[in-house]
């Protein structure tokens, strides 16, 4: 299934997906705190290795879901939901 673009949703989607924000947002902290510590517990013990680098291949999908974050956010001021 594919998402809708962000401006083709109607108030209360776009409120809905506002609502999920916070956890999105709790989400990625704690899968990017995972797989640090991961990195920092593989290059303590085993040196530098493939589990050191894991949090690399992370950070672009929580950049990418934070800039759709901006994007609900901005929409709901637009629109004037809250």
């Amino acid at each position: 299934m594919k998402q809708k673009e962000l401006t083709d949703l109607t108030n209360e989607e776009l409120l809905q997906e506002a609502g999920k924000i916070k956890s999105g947002k709790i989400m990625d902290a704690a899968i990017l705190g995972f797989l640090i510590g991961i990195a920092v517990y593989s290059a303590v013990k085993n040196g530098f290795g493939l589990l050191t680098f894991i949090p690399l291949i992370y950070v672009p999908i929580a950049a990418k879901n934070k800039l759709r974050h901006k994007e609900v956010e901005k929409l709901v001021k637009e629109r004037g939901l809250r």
